[in-house]
This record gives C-alpha cells, structure tokens and sequence, in this order.
C-alpha cells in the first residue's frame, strides 16, 4: 500500500466540487447544517460514514471515497505526531507476517 505524501483534508478537496454552489445550499442538499459542511470544508471536522454516504450520494462519487480520503489523512497526521512509547504485547505481529 503506498501512503500519498501529506495528504489534503477531504475538506479541501470538497471545497473544489462545491465552487459554483454556496455552502448554505450544498448543505440543504446533502441535508445537513451550513455549520456542520462549513467545519468540513474548513478542516475542522472530520468526514463521517454518515457524511460520506451523503456527499456520495449527491456528488454521484462511489460510496467510501470521502471515508477513505479521511482516513488517508487521519493516518497522515497521527503518524507525523506520534510519539509513544509502545511497548510490544504478542510476537503474533511477527508470526503473522512470516
């Protein structure tokens, strides 16, 4: 599985479906608050399964895609901040890959 470099906040990428729509009428359509699509389309919310069926929906993507790009991202960011200290518990990790 190859990781996208820094990955954009499905947000940002939803913004550039919505250019000749306001967010207030994106948001009737999909059935949600202007509050709720706003802190999407500004990063501050994650895109939920329930939000990725809808923009799939209405956007006629394939269901999963919103989900996934949050996901790429979610991963992005808890990688680039990650500093645990992580003890191993089961050596199945390794037997399983073996």
């Amino acid at each position: 599985m190859t990781t996208m470099h820094n990955p954009p906040h499905p947000g940002e990428v939803l913004r550039e479906w919505l250019t000749d729509i306001s967010v207030t009428e994106a948001a009737k359509r999909l059935g949600v608050t202007r509050v709720a699509l706003s802190r999407v389309l500004n990063g501050s919310a994650a895109v939920s399964a329930d939000m990725d069926l809808r923009l799939s929906k209405a956007l006629g993507t394939t269901p999963g895609v919103w989900y996934g790009m949050q996901a790429d991202y979610d991963m992005w960011q808890a990688r680039k901040h990650f500093r645990a200290k992580v003890q191993r518990i089961t050596d199945r990790a390794d037997r399983a890959c073996a």
